[in-house]
């Protein structure tokens, strides 16, 4: 007779809390399973969150992955979404709800018209009247207003 070895599966259970922000997920588990929380997270952070945009060429929505936008301009009421592979996409948000919404982490406001998505700075340096030029790994740049720069350079010491 051979031995036979049976794991169990890991039970999933929700719960909300209004006390924790929008961005976090807590997860508890028996004090055993300490071991495993860095499987854990490295599963939980590699799911894609996406974002519906609307393509212009055709009016439709498409969702894309948050990992394909270089950065989110604000265009009136609405925001252009620049992926890395050049395409552009328009959301129908206010800049200041796509920043509430998007991970504190990885985007980070520049100027008031503009979020970068700061996986994917390539260089950045002083230019002049008191400003830093960003640029991207699609050579993409863009400039932090002297609002930002405190916010900025607290980041990227």
């Amino acid at each position: 007779m051979g031995c036979e070895r049976r794991e169990q599966r890991l039970k999933v259970i929700f719960e909300a809390d209004s006390t924790i922000n929008r961005n976090i997920a807590k997860v508890s588990t028996h004090p055993e399973e300490k071991g495993s929380w860095s499987s854990i997270e490295e599963v939980l952070s590699g799911c894609d969150r996406q974002i519906v945009v609307i393509n212009a060429k055709n009016d439709r929505n498409v969702q894309i992955s948050l990992n394909s936008i270089a950065a989110i301009q604000s265009e009136d009421r609405m925001c252009c979404v620049h992926e890395l592979n050049g395409e552009m996409y328009l959301l129908s948000k206010r800049l200041k709800l796509v920043e509430e919404e998007l991970d504190e982490s990885d985007f980070m406001r520049i100027n008031n018209q503009t979020l970068i998505n700061t996986k994917y700075i390539k260089e950045f340096f002083s230019t002049e009247h008191a400003r830093i030029r960003v640029v991207l790994t699609n050579n993409s740049s863009y400039f932090v207003s002297r609002h930002y720069i405190k916010q900025f350079r607290g980041k990227y010491k």
